[in-house]
């Protein structure tokens, strides 16, 4: 990969560091606040490989609120669970009462 982009890989893990527990926010919502509001794509890359970096990557989810990057952990149902073990409610990979739970970098930093 190119330094640039392992330098934009480092900015999310930093985003996503901060998002509070049982919380959660979107690809796009760590796109726009880093100035890369068309690279949402490119978010979820890096939740991908975060693995090993402390990186709460389950707070992550698409637009909707449905667990797009669950098939990455580990375990049939680990993204829900680690999500549930915070106080959030998942039913069908599909977070519950999302505009309570959401945190948007943009307005919160």
């Amino acid at each position: 990969m190119k330094p640039e982009t392992l330098n934009f890989f480092d900015k999310v893990y930093a985003v996503a560091k901060l998002i509070p527990h049982g919380r959660v926010t979107s690809y796009g919502a760590i796109a726009k606040y880093l100035g890369a509001a068309k690279s949402a794509r490119m978010v979820g890359y890096a939740m991908n490989g975060s693995g090993g970096k402390d990186v709460p990557a389950h707070r992550v989810v698409n637009r909707k609120g449905l667990l797009t990057g669950k098939h990455h952990f580990d375990g049939t149902n680990l993204m829900q669970q680690l999500l549930e073990s915070e106080g959030i409610e998942v039913i069908d990979n599909q977070i519950q009462n999302l505009e309570t739970v959401y945190w948007d970098p943009s307005k919160e930093l």
